[in-house]
């Protein structure tokens, strides 16, 4: 056997493997063998059939399976023990003479290699990062107060009407004169809210309404130049709303005002858990904690995508094996066609240049991502899930639940794999580089986007 890597650049080249009968012979034979001592056919003792015959009918098979089995050893092997850096999977050589299993006995595969490109990158206190130091300011507070209130709010029945209420009664088209017109369309119980009219007019007419009013008005005019919702109101088909244009009445016979939930111990209970806030200071001390845990996150964030950006600069122009790696994606991407491929090409090659950059750094980190920092990863990811529907006092068992579940796609997996890389790295570098602080606020930190 021989085997030789030819480089056609610092980042490509060819891996040829010449196999000689010799290499592959005894596992053949092994194979022909086991294959014997369970063949069975008519007019023969099982394990009996001649080794002339089981060769005859198994033997290019078993032959096919001895070769590949000896070359994908071979191959690994030889990229271990070279070292070699390879990006993906090696490829069949695109000159590649066709093989004859049955009536060769020796063989000569290629392949072609990606090789990871040569770079060096050592970042220490001499390297200087902005970090932005983001404030939990009183107004993020109270916004976040009020979303509480919102998501913790009920409906009630109102005397009068107030903007944002909801009219419920009988909508009934007129005819030219004002009055109801025969055969005219009548909603049933039918839903207004007048603050979401085009057309100020029509809003103002709903001003004072009272309970059993009676008020005149024109939809189409109030969702002027959208029959997606006038059709709703009127519940006909889309198609058919433009032949009502007249006015219609409608008979308020509900008005629902959507009430925000107090500030009072029910509340707190209900979204801290029972006991853990007793007022509104405490209320507000906590979500400043959590807010400010969040916007940690978020300027960790930011600080990856400037460490990411002041990496790429001081290691400069990496050469990539361009033509192998796209030979991989459309390998990888056999369900899609080439214009997709082309379309994220560009993009992909500068994610695997930041990912050889990343990998190097996380090595140097002494980096490792264990089982138990990818479920920690999935409890925190159901937790923030249930977190951004005001959910904040999930019992750890339903957490569990959810997070095991995330645990059993492996995709995702991948992506948890990828963001406990990403923290982890993400805190050493905090500790290795100069972080060039800066106070921010919430509104400006925005902005950056």
């Amino acid at each position: 056997m021989n085997i030789k890597l030819e480089k056609s650049s610092a980042v490509s080249g060819v891996i040829t493997i010449e196999l000689q009968k010799a290499d592959y012979e005894k596992a053949f034979n092994d194979t022909l063998k086991k294959t014997a001592k369970k063949a069975d056919m008519p007019g023969f003792r099982p394990g009996h059939v001649p080794m002339s015959i089981v060769k005859k009918l198994y033997g290019p098979q078993a032959k096919m399976d001895a070769v590949n089995n000896i070359l994908g050893e071979k191959l690994f092997g030889y990229i271990r023990e070279e070292k070699i850096d390879m990006l993906g999977e090696p490829l069949q050589h695109e000159g590649q003479e066709a093989q004859d299993i049955e009536t060769q006995d020796d063989f000569t595969f290629q392949f072609d290699i990606a090789i990871a490109p040569a770079f060096d990158i050592k970042l220490t206190a001499k390297d200087k990062v902005t970090y932005y130091d983001i404030e939990a300011d009183d107004k993020a507070i109270g916004e976040q107060v009020e979303q509480i209130r919102r998501q913790n709010g009920h409906h009630e029945e109102a005397d009068a009407y107030a903007e944002n209420d909801i009219l419920r009664g009988i909508l009934a088209e007129l005819d030219e004169n004002g009055q109801p017109k025969e055969g005219g369309l009548v909603v049933e119980k039918a839903s207004l809210m007048p603050n979401f009219f085009k057309e100020k007019k029509q809003q103002k007419l709903f001003a004072k309404a009272k309970k059993n009013d009676v008020i005149t008005f024109n939809p189409s005019k109030a969702y002027k130049e959208s029959d997606t919702e006038l059709a709703a109101l009127l519940r006909i088909k889309k198609e058919e709303a433009t032949a009502y244009v007249g006015d219609f009445s409608f008979q308020v016979d509900e008005i629902s005002r959507f009430v925000p939930a107090e500030l009072n111990q029910e509340l707190f209970d209900r979204v801290f858990g029972e006991g853990n806030v007793k007022n509104e200071e405490e209320m507000r001390a906590r979500i400043k904690e959590q807010l400010q845990r969040q916007l940690e996150a978020d300027a960790d964030y930011k600080f990856r995508l400037d460490l990411r950006a002041y990496c790429e600069k001081k290691v400069g122009e990496l050469e990539m094996p361009r033509t192998e790696l796209r030979r991989l994606m459309l390998q990888n991407n056999k369900d899609k066609d080439e214009k997709y491929v082309d379309d994220n090409f560009e993009r992909s090659i500068e994610e695997l240049k930041w990912h050889l950059m990343r990998d190097k750094l996380a090595q140097q980190q002494g980096i490792k991502v264990g089982d138990e920092d990818v479920r920690a990863a999935a409890l925190d990811a159901t937790r923030f899930q249930f977190a951004q529907y005001g959910m904040n006092n999930i019992p750890d068992e339903y957490l569990h639940q959810y997070a095991e579940g995330m645990l059993k796609d492996e995709n995702q997996v991948n992506g948890l794999v990828e963001r406990c890389i990403e923290q982890k790295l993400t805190a050493a570098m905090k500790n290795v580089v100069t972080l060039d602080r800066k106070p921010i606020s919430i509104e400006d930190f925005q902005k950056l986007f």
